[in-house]
């Protein structure tokens, strides 16, 4: 496996993850409660791997770990929220911005300059975003979709570049498993203290979704540390643009959202960005591989 392998991976199972919550969503299931499954069955698979690595589940730098766990909170929250209030192609490209974020927060927090891949893959997905957000825009404002799913959905693109630049600084002293296990612990009690009282029963459908959402964050978040042991984490947050491709296609699957010819052309030039991002990275002398 390699990095590009790792987040081809992870994209595809934050698309299906990000699918089963929207078909949760559409069965009554509210927001938190959703966050607190997918929290619970994300520590039982987190502490089954750690105690299989035999390591320490609450890593050396605690207080790094705990503020990964808290934005990787905030920005699930928000993520889920446009996916359940807006349409599933336009809510994952508005989180999709977080590798914009990323390698703004990578180059402050960790000196880590964006390659020539990294800088080709952003400028070709940054134009394949525009191609697919004006229409979704222009829609929103004609239909009066609400402007704090917007909002949600843009902040959770702000949360998940902090969490992803926290995971890059991490990695090299945590297990994947640990790291990913502090985003539950801080999940948990949140969800308890503010949504309990929504919490709802779920019908056997929805059992189903809310423990596919769980496994494929799971694999997800998994799959995206492993890839950051392998390379920057500008470079790669870049290939996860890869998702919208995905989600599109989930959009038409399961909720019968056809793809404009704008979001064909924006996700053409997003698979151009991520393969010439790959090949280069792949062409480079003496990458490092663990």
């Amino acid at each position: 496996m390699t990095g590009p392998r790792y987040m081809f991976l992870s994209a595809a199972s934050f698309a299906l993850m990000g699918c089963l919550v929207k078909l949760a969503g559409n069965w009554q299931i509210p927001l938190l409660q959703i966050i607190f499954v997918r929290a619970i069955i994300s520590v039982v698979l987190s502490l089954g791997d750690i105690a299989r690595a035999r390591v320490h589940p609450l890593g050396q730098r605690r207080g790094l770990l705990f503020a990964r766990g808290l934005a990787g909170f905030v920005a699930l929250t928000g993520v889920f929220y446009a996916i359940l209030h807006l349409p599933y192609a336009q809510a994952t490209v508005l989180q999709y911005l977080h590798p914009v974020f990323t390698a703004v927060l990578a180059l402050w927090f960790l000196a880590e300059r964006p390659t020539s891949a990294t800088l080709a893959c952003i400028v070709l997905s940054l134009i394949g975003l525009g191609w697919m957000v004006f229409p979704y825009f222009h829609k929103t404002e004609a239909t009066g979709i609400p402007v704090l799913a917007l909002a949600a959905g843009l902040g959770g693109a702000l949360g998940s570049g902090i969490a992803y630049t926290l995971v890059r600084k991490l990695v090299t002293t945590e297990h994947p498993s640990v790291i990913v296990l502090y985003f539950p612990m801080v999940c948990i009690p949140g969800t308890l203290i503010v949504g309990f009282g929504d919490f709802v029963w779920p019908t056997p459908e929805a059992w189903l979704a809310l423990l596919g959402v769980g496994v494929f964050t799971q694999l997800g978040q998994l799959s995206l540390t492993r890839a950051m042991q392998f390379d920057s984490a500008s470079k790669t947050t870049s290939l996860s643009y890869l998702q919208i491709v995905f989600a599109a296609c989930l959009g038409w699957g399961f909720f019968g959202e056809i793809p404009t010819a704008e979001t064909l052309i924006g996700a053409g030039l997003i698979l151009s960005g991520a393969f010439i991002s790959a090949w280069m990275q792949d062409s480079q002398p003496g990458k490092l591989t663990r």
